[in-house]
């Protein structure tokens, strides 16, 4: 039996990323690949809204996408998705591939022609449920 050697530090995972990412680009140019990233400051300066991703090819990687709780309901989410929505199309990109949690905004971006790819049953744990959302642009 072969003894691996735990590494659970951040460093680790960034140099297996950064492997990862030297191998692909064997195979396509990943330099093309920009990050997206959109926010909203209130009068006070405070961030009240943030989207950040990422465009590679025909695609848009909606990463991450969070509103304080008092934005939310007014139309900003809505307005600021579409933002990063015509970025993406301005881009090239032709889809959007994005997570949710059962929790989270499944509905909401079913409201925005999102559509479930997918389901990972039991995320994280017996019950939850991880939907994963495509739409064309």
């Amino acid at each position: 039996m072969t003894d691996f050697i735990v590494d659970n530090s951040s460093d680790f995972a960034e140099q297996a990323k950064q492997k990862i990412a030297e191998f692909n680009a064997q195979h396509w140019d990943a330099s093309q690949r920009q990050a997206l990233g959109l926010k909203q400051l209130n009068a006070h300066g405070e961030v009240v809204a943030m989207l950040a991703g990422r465009t590679f090819g025909n695609w848009f990687y909606l990463e991450s996408f969070w509103l304080q709780e008092s934005e939310r309901g007014k139309g900003l989410g809505s307005a600021m998705l579409a933002e990063a929505e015509a970025i993406a199309r301005h881009r090239g990109c032709r889809f959007v591939l994005l997570d949710t949690l059962e929790f989270q905004a499944k509905p909401f971006y079913q409201r925005h022609g999102y559509r479930v790819a997918w389901v990972q049953q039991d995320y994280p744990f017996a019950g939850g449920a991880k939907y994963f959302m495509t739409k064309t642009l």
